[in-house]
């Protein structure tokens, strides 16, 4: 981008010009939200008014060249201070990459103007990783940058990460990148998660935009492969720690790195008993659904203990009754609804090795769900896992939960459609996130246990899986999303959505409290970011 305002006052215009031009965008996109949004405003219900303007704002062409300008503006501020420690960019210019000259002399000169020594690579890779490798001086603790040709590093970047190199350990640091269309224009930001090491497995969204410490001779040698660069991120990733620069860093001109297929998840070895929790009240329908789904599952060590909450429909303590002389084991718990309070008391009497905890309105769509959670919860780094949540229509529900959204926790790509692509696939992968939703939760039972269970004081119906996540979190049992597990929720159908006086006080409370323990008005999700809107669950540019 080439706009550079040269006072104040045209930056404030310019600014506010553009911003005129993306709300115009955003009424054309979709008028019937744009100005449903506006009403939310004019009433001051702030947050909604938020949550359904910035993703119509988000979706202007014109969304990003406002955020990119404050960006430049901030970027001049970051001037390079010295050389050291030094940073080398291996720059591809093989055939393959189809870079013009223009290009590549464009690349040069960003790295030139950043004090960043350069090694070109081309076809004969593994002659030219030899000559680096025997030129560097590695005595000096020397940083290597892969990148493409036709790629440019930003004003201030390598000021940026030396700033950032300020821990010993640190093998590898990160930083954020956009793509410059063919009038080099900024175009679609990847504002990355902090380091998500189960969604590099399946997406590297590290390499062209990285730099990795070179501490050894003959480091480079071991990436001798066609694929250098990325194998020289991957073992950096395995040497020491990861970072992430929340910083746009680098401009791409062609991401060369793409989500990989998700293979299907195999349980093998010793298969974990498994106690399916079902907590319900009358709507014999929906719980008829869902212990037909639990039902025809492929999992051999199941049971399910289904917890009555005063039903009084007579055809559903007719099927109560029935299930009672089968194999199903129906807890009786009269009483008011505390979803926490139900849960515990059938979690402490389970005999599985996990728990799943499962809304009576989930419909079972695949028999595979429950082995894919499965093989998930068992790792010793994972607590709890949630899977890929469909509306009736196919639009998703839950794919994840971020911490922060709303001031307290959203679900991540509600409403996109699993074919589309979203932000960057992200739906589609496997990954850590802050937590998920008990509509469907797997745990290890002990953990589920040892850290208390679900708060039934302060979260008696809303927020308790958000809670009980975190704080498997803070014992090192981060919570997984797991999209190849994929079931349908009819959301809220049996309870209701709390539109009554006493239920929205009461939802008011549990979102005080989540504030209060949590800070959620106040923290960053390590797996959003700050760059992208606190009041938007589709990912967009915050502006």
């Amino acid at each position: 981008m080439q706009i550079s305002p040269t006072t104040g006052f045209q930056r404030v215009l310019a600014n506010a010009l553009l911003l005129v031009r993306i709300h115009f965008d955003a009424f054309k996109i979709s008028p019937a939200v744009y100005a449903k949004a506006i009403m939310w405003r004019a009433l001051r219900k702030r947050v909604r008014a938020r949550g359904q303007l910035a993703p119509l704002l988000s979706q202007s062409p014109k969304a990003y060249m406002l955020w990119g300008l404050r960006d430049e503006q901030e970027n001049r501020l970051h001037s390079p201070r010295g050389q050291s420690p030094l940073i080398v960019a291996l720059v591809d210019v093989s055939s393959a990459s189809g870079t013009h000259e223009a290009a590549l002399d464009a690349t040069l000169q960003s790295l030139e103007a950043e004090g960043v020594h350069t090694f070109l690579i081309g076809d004969d890779f593994a002659s030219d990783l030899a000559s680096a490798d025997a030129t560097i001086e590695w005595g000096a603790g020397p940083w290597l940058m892969p990148m493409v040709a036709g790629d440019m590093f930003a004003p201030g970047a390598a000021a940026t990460y030396r700033a950032a190199m300020n821990c010993n350990a640190l093998s590898l640091l990160y930083a954020d990148d956009d793509q410059l269309d063919r009038f080099g224009r900024r175009t679609a930001p990847h504002f990355k998660p902090d380091w998500n090491s189960e969604l590099f497995r399946h997406f590297d969204y590290l390499t062209g935009g990285c730099i990795v410490q070179g501490k050894q001779e003959s480091f480079l040698l071991a990436s001798n492969k066609a694929d250098w660069a990325s194998v020289l991120v991957q073992q950096a990733t395995q040497a020491g720690e990861v970072k992430h620069v929340r910083r746009v860093l680098h401009h791409r001109q062609n991401r060369t790195c793409a989500p990989v297929a998700v293979s299907p998840a195999v349980l093998n070895g010793d298969i974990p008993s498994v106690t399916v929790i079902i907590p319900t009240r009358n709507r014999v329908d929906l719980l008829r659904t869902c212990l037909e789904g639990v039902a025809s599952t492929a999992y051999p060590k199941i049971d399910v203990i289904v917890v009555d909450n005063g039903s009084d429909d007579p055809e559903t303590l007719d099927y109560l009754a029935a299930m009672e002389k089968s194999h199903i084991r129906v807890m009786r718990h009269p009483g008011p609804f505390n979803y926490s309070t139900i849960n515990n008391r059938a979690a402490r009497e389970a005999q599985g090795q996990l728990l799943c905890l499962l809304n009576n309105d989930i419909e079972v769509t695949s028999p595979d769900w429950l082995s894919i959670m499965a093989k998930q919860a068992m790792r010793d780094d994972v607590g709890a896992v949630g899977a890929q949540l469909l509306y009736p229509d196919g639009r998703i529900q839950h794919a994840g939960v971020v911490i922060g959204v709303g001031n307290a926790a959203g679900h991540a790509h509600r409403f996109v459609r699993p074919q589309e692509e979203g932000y960057f696939r992200r739906h589609m992968l496997p990954q850590f996130t802050s937590a998920v939703t008990g509509a469907c939760l797997v745990v290890d039972r002990e953990r589920f246990l040892a850290v208390g269970g679900l708060d039934e004081r302060n979260f008696a119906v809303a927020y308790n899986d958000v809670d009980l996540c975190l704080r498997l979190n803070q014992r090192g049992w981060q919570s997984l999303y797991e999209p190849r597990a994929v079931l349908i929720h009819h959301e809220s159908v049996s309870r209701g959505q709390d539109l009554d006086p006493i239920g929205a006080a009461r939802f008011a409370g549990e979102l005080a409290a989540l504030k209060r323990i949590w800070k959620t008005d106040e923290i960053i999700d390590p797996f959003h970011h700050p760059y992208l809107s606190r009041a938007a669950e589709r990912f967009a540019v915050a502006i």
